[in-house]
């Protein structure tokens, strides 16, 4: 199930310490339920067709500039028509106070009126940032995530199948942790998948017969990331000899999270097999794949040309 989300206005006031110039009577309970961020240029001059009264509201020097060569009373007749569409939030960048006109029109409407030190471009992309990882559509998903050379890989497979102790033994051989047991998903772009720990788990990993381990405290802080892109996802199963398994690896499967196709192999394990050097190659693979290289299909071809010689000289 993919979650909805959406963040408080005073939770942004407070992570970007912005200056509370008026409160409206439902602040606390303002909620950004879109990750763009507005900047009434056109609106100031009366075009108001497709304006989005769900954004906060961003005008830095170019807006207070255009309106304050206008008199008092214009001035105040723009922010009061501006303020009517009741948008969750006004913020004014670099420290510029508003003017009495506007404050008057903010609590005529009972909008939120904020300040903010930061210069408009800056403030603008990191809310921005900010809002599209708060509401990035996101599920939490059984499994365990790993950084093998630099390749973010996903184990998923039946529980006990030894997806944990997969991931300690890759640890030793020098790779890293994100996630055991539960990885949260996000999907920062629409081919982009990024994927964490619970912050309840984080660092934590289970092994069966030994019990929670702090992989941070265990073998250093260099064994763990808080996140990471999801490039592979990797399906352990137990070796079923009625099932056929792909051994030239022509055909690239692939399985959809959160609408993203994402890399998958299917790898089946029997009692001596060296997991945690199957999945460094398959990591390696992938990222082989995704530089445009694919050894099947180089053996394929060479295989195909030897055949065609040998046709030939027949």
């Amino acid at each position: 199930m993919i979650d909805t989300y959406s963040v408080l206005l005073s939770t942004l006031v407070k992570d970007f310490n912005l200056q509370i110039v008026h409160a409206s009577s439902d602040y606390e309970s303002i909620k950004l339920t879109v990750e763009d961020v507005g900047r009434p240029g056109l609106q100031l001059a009366g075009f108001y067709d497709h304006f989005e009264p769900t954004r906060l509201q961003v005008m830095g020097n170019a807006e207070i500039s255009y309106v304050h060569k206008f008199m008092p009373d214009e001035r105040e007749r723009i922010f009061d028509r501006l303020f009517s569409y009741h948008f969750p939030a006004l913020l004014i960048s670099r420290n510029v106070l508003p003017s009495e006109g506007c404050i008057a029109m903010a609590k005529k409407h009972d909008v939120t009126l904020l300040v903010s030190e930061l210069p408009t471009g800056v403030l603008i992309s990191t809310i921005t940032t900010y809002l599209k990882s708060a509401m990035a559509p996101r599920l939490t998903r059984h499994g365990v995530l790993v950084e093998i050379y630099g390749e973010g890989v996903l184990l998923i497979g039946d529980s006990g199948i030894g997806k944990s102790e997969a991931a300690i033994e890759l640890v030793k051989r020098g790779h890293r942790l994100i996630a055991d047991d539960a990885v949260e998903i996000k999907r920062m772009a629409p081919k982009t998948l990024i994927g964490t720990a619970p912050e309840l788990i984080r660092n934590y990993i289970e092994l069966r017969g030994i019990g929670i381990i702090n992989i941070a405290k265990l073998f250093g802080i260099g064994a763990i990331k808080q996140d990471n892109e999801i490039n592979l996802v990797v399906n352990i199963v137990p070796w079923n000899t009625h099932d056929v398994y792909d051994r030239l690896g022509l055909e690239q499967q692939y399985t959809q999270i959160l609408g993203v196709d994402v890399p998958l192999n299917t790898i089946p394990i029997t009692p001596g097999r060296n997991l945690a050097m199957i999945l460094e190659v398959a990591a390696m693979n992938n990222r082989q794949r995704r530089m445009g290289y694919n050894a099947a299909l180089e053996f394929t071809e060479q295989i195909n040309r030897h055949f065609d010689e040998q046709m030939g000289n027949g």
